[in-house]
């Protein structure tokens, strides 16, 4: 009697997921010793410096800190170290890793269009900066500003923002959720929170009310500088921010930029929607940890790396 061998199950790769954070991940000092230790990395921080036609570069890893705070500054540079990383990954691991998904959080998700081969690097970095300028103008014009709400879930969150008038601007995780609106709506956003069990209910120093009505002022701006860019149909799929679904096609990026502008964005939905597509092992790209974390409390059994410095460059490349 002859013993049947046991079938061959194949080991099939984990499936991978870049990340990209958004604005609050800045610090002086960051992709400094990206730029002095990757070829790749250089190439990106110099083109941006001549796209902008001033040398970014020097504030990021210089400052003064208050400098690189001024939105006009942020969002471009935390675009650079980003993509910067991105490319010294590359360069470390000497192939073009393609991952099954990407995503960004908020201003990241424009990281992940150059990433997704979306736009060019060069493009990324003009929409960008006048996605900024535009932000910034509409701060201007209709003051506002963002509070966090922690311990508190999204429908309760919803109730307070009916009879605050304050709006859901981003949902992190099921129990860190941001609001937005005119100063009045949130210190009462604030105060109700607050009196219904919150852990913290605190205003962020940030410059406005984004991911909200009141950014409408940049709205066509921000509409025709998209529509003067060419587009292309991501080479992975790319999760968007409003949608927390796959955008296949350049039109359907379009349409997610312009809605992300004043909507809120869904990031504990989208790291759900990648986690139930067999995502997992998550890789967060550019300065700080901030995604790591929320990832690790949205879903507690994934893989979750920070790429933001040569060190964990080599560390990915020799893993």
């Amino acid at each position: 009697m002859t013993t049947q061998a046991p079938a061959v199950v194949p080991v099939l790769p984990a499936r991978i997921a870049f990340l990209f954070p958004g604005q609050g991940s800045q610090a002086v000092g960051m992709g400094r010793d990206l730029y002095l230790n990757s070829v790749a990395a250089r190439e990106v921080f110099d083109e941006i410096d001549d796209t902008l036609g001033r040398k970014l570069s020097t504030t990021m890893f210089e400052g003064p800190d208050d400098v690189l705070r001024q939105t006009e500054n942020t969002q471009p540079a935390i675009l650079a170290t980003s993509i910067a990383t991105w490319r010294a990954m590359e360069e470390a691991t000497g192939v073009l890793q393609i991952p099954n998904a990407t995503a960004g959080h908020s201003l990241g998700e424009y990281s992940a269009l150059a990433v997704s081969g979306v736009l060019s690097v060069t493009d990324a970095v003009k929409l960008v900066l006048e996605r900024g300028r535009l932000m910034q103008g509409a701060c201007q014009e209709r003051p506002g500003g963002m509070a966090a709400l922690i311990g508190i879930d999204e429908i309760t969150a919803e109730e307070i923002c009916r009879e605050s008038g304050a709006e859901m601007s981003t949902i992190n995780t099921e129990q860190q959720i941001i609001l937005a609106g005119d100063h009045r709506s949130l210190a009462m956003a604030i105060d109700m929170a607050s009196a219904r069990g919150a852990k913290k209910a605190i205003p962020l120093q940030v410059g406005g009310a984004f991911h909200s009505g009141l950014m409408s002022p940049a709205q066509d701006g921000l509409n025709a500088m998209i529509d003067s860019l060419t587009f292309h149909d991501p080479l992975v799929p790319l999760i968007g921010n409003v949608t927390a679904r796959s955008l296949g096609t350049a039109e359907e990026v379009r349409e997610e930029l312009r809605l992300q502008l004043t909507s809120c964005v869904q990031w504990n939905n989208t790291v759900k929607f990648m986690v139930n597509d067999g995502i997992q092992n998550f890789y967060e790209i550019g300065h700080g940890r901030i995604l790591a974390g929320m990832v690790k409390r949205i879903h507690s059994e994934a893989s979750v790396s920070s790429i933001g410095d040569f060190e964990s460059v080599l560390q990915y490349a020799s893993a």
